[in-house]
């Protein structure tokens, strides 16, 4: 199953501006979308999950839900975005059904080797720049870490760059031979914005065939 090269990581102040800001993010063009909910309790999670399903299904825009296999089992979403040190990929790969795919979180080279030996089907690699100046936040990477951790890995899994990426980042970004973007914050503030995204990231993809024909 291909990778979008886009995907849109919901936001809002609310758990319903979430699925507000989904639809927005559907009607806009995006193939993919991650229904990213914390501290919900179970019930609401599954509820919301369901309404977003049912969004993304009326647009055919995949689904990852964020962090709960179960939730992405019951709703049969396209997937689950999986943080580090949360659980498993493997336990959730029991869980779920075949077809569904299963994405991880990476800082390090480490972390996306480990990913990829529990055989995830992309990796969210980030922050490529961060709004936070908490402590114990990642190490940012930007491009040279993109760059560094690409060519040690040689690797056929997707790897998703994630982190305030805006769209005049894009074309650094895809040369450091990273697959697509993960957006939050750029879409939200104008959800417009992802026709621009996906033309700049299908002029790479337009430009990498002609190279190889």
């Amino acid at each position: 199953m291909t990778i979008p090269k886009l995907q849109y990581i919901s936001q809002g102040n609310t758990p319903e501006e979430h699925l507000e800001n989904i639809q927005k993010a559907c009607s806009a063009g995006a193939e993919i979308v991650e229904l990213h909910l914390q501290n919900v309790s179970e019930k609401k999670h599954l509820k919301l999950a369901e309404e977003a399903r049912e969004i993304t299904s009326h647009f055919q825009t995949r689904l990852l839900i964020y962090n709960d296999y179960k939730i992405a089992k019951t709703v049969k979403a396209d997937g689950v975005h999986i943080d580090q040190n949360t659980i498993s990929n493997t336990k959730a790969r029991i869980h779920l059904y075949t077809w569904q795919i299963i994405g991880g979180s990476a800082n390090t080279l480490k972390d996306c080797e480990k990913l990829i030996t529990n055989q995830v089907d992309y990796i969210h690699l980030g922050p490529f720049r961060s709004a936070e100046t908490k402590e114990n936040m990642p190490t940012v990477l930007g491009l040279n870490g993109f760059t560094v951790i690409i060519e040690a890995l040689k690797t056929e899994t997707p790897i998703i760059g994630v982190g305030e990426i805006t769209t005049k980042d894009v074309k650094d970004i895809l040369a450091t031979g990273i697959s697509g973007v993960a957006v939050s914050d750029e879409i939200t503030r104008n959800f417009d914005s992802i026709k621009l995204f996906h033309q700049l990231l299908n002029a790479s993809s337009i430009a990498e065939q002609r190279h190889t024909f």
